[in-house]
């Protein structure tokens, strides 16, 4: 049975969309108290300031995304495989609009005007994402399962900035295909 969403949950939901709207300073919590039909002190007591709120919500994304990523590890043997259904997960969320864009990737953008602890939380995420990627690349290397033209650091460091930019690049086209357009070739060439 599913647990019914917590006033937190349905603040943090919320504030995830509108953030994918419009980034950080995009929304305030009045946005967010018509959304929830809350008033603004309520998200208040639960989040007492907008970087308190948005720290809590790149957590909880890094743990998603931790979460995700383990569960491809069990699910997934092969590296290339692995590195596919990843980006497969997010051309399936960019093409049904369930998630068009990674949070983390949307703030990274915001790094100069982000406080601090929030940009903190972002960066460790590209490093999580980073180092998961280079042990995947440096395994199906050994493995001969994959072709590097560089380091798996380096290539991993090429993969991640194809999948923000492929995300990048179908939002400004408008256009959820161009995601496969930047991916594919990449994959492609790391297929032996």
């Amino acid at each position: 049975m599913a647990q019914a969403q917590t006033t937190s949950d349905e603040i943090l939901n919320c504030a995830r969309s509108l953030i994918l709207e419009g980034g950080y300073n995009g929304f305030s919590y009045a946005d967010i108290a018509n959304v929830v039909g809350i008033r603004n002190a309520s998200i208040h007591h639960h989040f007492p300031s907008k970087s308190d709120l948005v720290r809590t919500l790149v957590v909880q994304y890094r743990r998603e995304a931790e979460a995700g990523l383990a569960e491809l590890e069990r699910r997934v043997s092969d590296p290339l495989a692995r590195l596919r259904a990843y980006a497969g997960y997010w051309e399936t969320c960019i093409t049904d609009a369930t998630a068009p864009f990674c949070v983390c990737a949307l703030l990274a953008t915001q790094i100069p005007v982000l406080p601090e602890e929030v940009a903190v939380e972002v960066r460790g995420h590209f490093r999580a994402l980073s180092a998961w990627l280079a042990s995947v690349l440096e395994r199906g290397a050994k493995q001969g399962s994959l072709r590097l033209t560089g380091t798996a650091k380096a290539e991993a460091e090429v993969f991640m900035a194809a999948v923000h930019g492929g995300m990048l690049s179908a939002r400004a086209y408008g256009d959820p295909k161009i995601f496969a357009v930047v991916i594919r070739p990449l994959l492609k060439r790391l297929a032996p």
